[in-house]
């Protein structure tokens, strides 16, 4: 390995930098995945940093460390919104222009968060990596400096001050899991911990309709990647960055990918027993405990890298979540067209403590018979055994479930 371009040094210098500018956040237990794993897990929440997750550390230290020349060009960067809100916060604490590329589609409460810190907002694509590219182009045509999200020695090392802050507050720590999108986050956290702690486990967490490093990992240098559409925009990144895929290739102990319905029951969880509002990219690392719990050595630091969720997603995201949890159930259910049918199976569903959400009744269709109706129903359950319960017993009482 090459002399490296971020040392332990340069993390020290970082949280001098952020003193006074950041929130020093906290390291909480979490006796409902303690008990999960086996053996104590803490979620560090980044979802509570100022503008909403960890990139301010990064975004801030970067443009802290420029030129009074170069604040004067202006700054430009590229995100799906957390980025884009560290660097328009600390635009504005260091009095520099800021222009901020995001893609089409990018959550409204990102985006308006983002011109509430003073930054120009311009869309550009459909993807992160589209708007990566109109921002150089930016930064080309008018003097601007580009700001990367990932991909630079002050980004992380400023990213890397979580590290110094995970091992300070739990020296113990036996597994820190993170999320990665382009690397920037998991490289200095693995920099900075394993300085303090050699012994301790990384473990890296990409959402699996966005996964450029398992790939990249195997053939040795970045690969890129075509992002599928993933709740989990913020770490829906198509290629590695240089730097941090160097860094990770060797100090990232493990690399895994969780499924949507992992990150909605993560998000969930995070939600109901932990009381913390997390976005999805956020959520990653508790997702992967929960899809393989033994897997990881305790105690384990969880690290809740944001926490800027579109209330709107959130409320799709919760549905999927109780679904995936076993504790909402949709299905459609044939009937008698005839007085009395719906209101029977509602008393029935009443019985077997099913809450109904929602009833849409259809008597008319072309694939009904003329003595049939159709009723598309949304349950509440209390969980997958009574899930099961509430199907069995209608079908028990001869009604024909459709899924579909």
């Amino acid at each position: 390995m090459a002399a490296p371009q971020v040392t332990y040094d340069d993390v020290l210098a970082a949280r001098e930098l952020l003193k006074g500018v950041i929130a020093h956040t906290p390291v909480v237990h979490s006796r409902v995945l303690s008990e999960t794993v086996g053996g104590p897990v803490y979620l560090k929440a980044e979802n509570l940093q100022r503008a909403g997750s960890f990139k301010v550390r990064g975004a801030y230290v970067r443009i802290a460390r420029l030129t009074e020349e170069e604040r004067a060009r202006g700054v430009v960067a590229a995100s799906a919104g957390n980025h884009a809100q560290g660097v328009a916060f600390g635009s504005g604490l260091l009095g520099a222009k800021s222009t901020v590329y995001m893609p089409e589609g990018a959550p409204l409460p990102k985006v308006e968060a983002t011109r509430g810190y003073g930054a120009e907002v311009i869309f550009a694509g459909h993807t992160v990596d589209h708007a990566l590219r109109a921002a150089r182009r930016h930064a080309d045509e008018t003097g601007a400096v580009f700001i990367h999200p990932f991909d630079h020695p002050d980004v992380i090392a400023g990213q890397a001050t979580i590290g110094l802050e995970i091992i300070e507050q739990l020296p113990e720590t036996g597994t820190i899991v993170v999320a990665i999108g382009g690397g920037g986050l998991a490289a200095g956290v693995a920099l900075a911990a394993k300085h303090l702690r050699p012994g301790v486990r990384v473990v890296g967490v990409q959402a699996e309709r966005a996964a450029a490093y398992p790939e990249s990992l195997a053939a040795g240098h970045p690969v890129m990647v075509e992002p599928q559409f993933t709740m989990a925009d913020g770490i829906a990144v198509g290629r590695p960055g240089d730097l941090p895929f160097e860094m990770i290739h060797y100090l990232v102990d493990q690399v895994v990918t969780v499924s949507e319905e992992s990150l909605s029951r993560a998000l969930l969880l995070c939600l109901e027993r932990g009381k913390m509002v997390v976005e999805p990219a956020g959520a990653a690392g508790v997702a992967a405990l929960l899809d393989k719990p033994h897997a990881f050595e305790p105690p384990v630091v969880a690290v809740l890298s944001g926490g800027n969720i579109d209330p709107l997603l959130l409320a799709r995201v919760l549905r999927h979540g109780l679904a995936a949890a076993g504790r909402y159930l949709a299905f459609r259910i044939r009937l008698a067209d005839r007085p009395g049918a719906l209101a029977a199976l509602l008393r029935r569903l009443a019985e077997l403590k099913a809450n109904v959400l929602d009833v849409v009744h259809e008597r008319v269709g072309a694939r009904l018979h003329l003595d049939e109706a159709e009723v598309l129903l949304q349950l509440e359950t209390r969980g997958p055994d009574h899930c099961d319960d509430v199907l069995a017993a209608l079908r028990r009482d001869g009604y024909k479930l459709i899924f579909s």
